[in-house]
């Protein structure tokens, strides 16, 4: 038996029993409620076509104007002309007559009296004033300035600058020369003196003392450097030189061992015992990973079906490809030829 697929592809038992159910609701309940709801769009596009919009355009925009228009001439009526009225013909006129009375009274009266009162009365009294003003300053304020002028004066130097000019004069002047004086003689006497002494005695200890010390120090430890260091080091690095040596042959050694006794068993083991071991592991687990899929596809197709396959013409001749993708390409022969 011939458990492949069909060419066209088949359809599984859980779609089958999906799909009839399916098709019976689409026929038992949404194609009428289609059909009613195509009949109900049609039928109000009809409606709008012929009864609302001529009713619209003949009778209810017509209305909608003259209504539109006669609000707008009542509010113009009501609310508009009375003040447009009265502004023109009343507050135009009173305030184009208080302006000329304004500008009459101004010039006529108004501007001659304040020129009268500014030339004969305002003018006259000011300068007096300012007269009455400079002579009070010369023979009576400046007098009176210049007296307490001086009166704070003297006040401030008693309060504020004659004791501290007495305190500098006769207290902190001939103190300070004391000072002076007695840092003068105790520098001449006593300190110059002394600087003296400090410095020739420590010329003294540095050649006397300090320098004998030092060269003997110094020529002592270029002895010690020239015949004791030197040779000690120079032993010292010919036996570090040897240690290294000997450090490095018994590293080559212990590497030899190593290798002798852990490395070459190891990969022997690795090339004669794992690698094989592992060859025959990836094979089982390929074979097994082919096996779960081939599994899981079968379940698959008893569930849903399998998709549409290509014909074998098309398997076999590619397009774009000149050679056969599982034979030798069919004979380009028809349908009918064939099957007669």
């Amino acid at each position: 038996m011939d458990k492949r697929p069909p060419a066209g592809g088949g359809d599984g038992c859980l779609v089958g029993v999906i799909r009839i159910p399916v098709k019976i609701v689409a026929v038992l309940v949404v194609l009428p409620v289609r059909v009613v709801w195509e009949l109900l769009v049609a039928a109000g596009r009809a409606v709008h076509r012929h009864v609302l919009g001529p009713l619209y355009v003949h009778v209810v925009e017509p209305l909608l104007r003259a209504l539109g228009w006669l609000l707008t001439t009542l509010f113009k009526i009501v609310f508009v002309w009375p003040w447009v009225g009265l502004w023109r013909y009343v507050l135009v006129p009173v305030g184009r007559g208080l302006t000329w009375l304004a500008r009459g009274l101004y010039e006529q009266v108004l501007a001659p009296a304040g020129r009268f009162l500014t030339t004969y009365l305002l003018r006259p009294l000011g300068a007096g004033l300012a007269w009455l003003g400079r002579g009070g300053m010369r023979y009576l304020l400046a007098p009176l300035a210049k007296g307490v002028t001086r009166i704070v004066w003297a006040l401030g130097m008693t309060l504020f600058v004659w004791p501290w000019v007495a305190l500098w004069r006769y207290v902190l002047t001939p103190v300070g020369h004391g000072i002076a004086w007695l840092a003068a003689a105790v520098h001449r006497y006593v300190l110059t003196p002394v600087g003296h002494g400090l410095g020739w005695l420590a010329v003294a200890v540095f050649r006397y003392l300090l320098r004998p010390v030092g060269l003997g120090i110094a020529w002592l430890a270029a002895g010690l450097y020239r015949y004791v260091l030197a040779p000690a080091g120079q032993v010292l690095l010919w036996a570090w030189h040897v240690a290294g040596r000997i450090v490095a042959a018994l590293w080559r050694g212990l590497k030899l061992v190593g290798w002798v006794l852990v490395g070459w068993p190891a990969s022997r083991v690795y090339r004669h015992v794992l690698t094989p071991l592992g060859h025959a592991v990836r094979e089982v687990w390929r074979t097994g990973r082919a096996a779960v899929r081939e599994a899981r596809a079968g379940v698959r197709r008893a569930l849903f079906g399998t998709p549409p396959v290509e014909p074998a013409r098309s398997r076999a001749r590619t397009l774009g490809s000149t050679t056969a993708a599982d034979a030798a390409p069919a004979d380009e022969i028809s349908l009918p030829r064939r099957q007669g």
